[in-house]
């Protein structure tokens, strides 16, 4: 097969806000930026630079009206150090219908889009 996941989209009716986040969270880099447009990609030369898709945010006129669709899942070292540094940076915890007793956290960024800090891996789940 030669299909190749490129770029994972994000509406907004700004994207400067969502861009401006996902740039601190993630560390990455702006490699386009149009009013209409922006892009992130991995630091050039890390393992995910060339593997992890691309961040494209484009400007739609409507605003968000119901939870994504599609979301995206964080796998940190620490977790809830991870949910604190999120915060910081304008993200908030939302409830999607998750309950109590899992091993993630839901998140929005600061333009409203759903995201999960899952829980670290288990040395076990990193042998494997």
């Amino acid at each position: 097969m030669s299909l190749r996941l490129q770029a994972i989209c994000i509406d907004s009716t700004d994207p400067r806000i969502p861009a401006a986040f996902w740039e601190k969270a993630l560390g990455w880099r702006r490699t386009h930026d149009a009013d209409d447009e922006i892009a992130l990609e991995p630091p050039a030369g890390s393992p995910e630079d060339g593997v992890s898709p691309d961040l494209l945010f484009l400007k739609v006129p409507e605003g968000k009206a119901v939870k994504n669709r599609l979301h995206l899942d964080l796998r940190p070292e620490d977790r809830d150090a991870e949910v604190a540094r999120l915060e910081e940076l304008g993200a908030r915890r939302v409830s999607v219908g998750q309950g109590a007793e899992v091993t993630w956290v839901v998140l929005q960024d600061p333009d409203g889009n759903e995201f999960c800090v899952l829980r670290a891996l288990r040395p076990d789940e990193l042998a494997g």
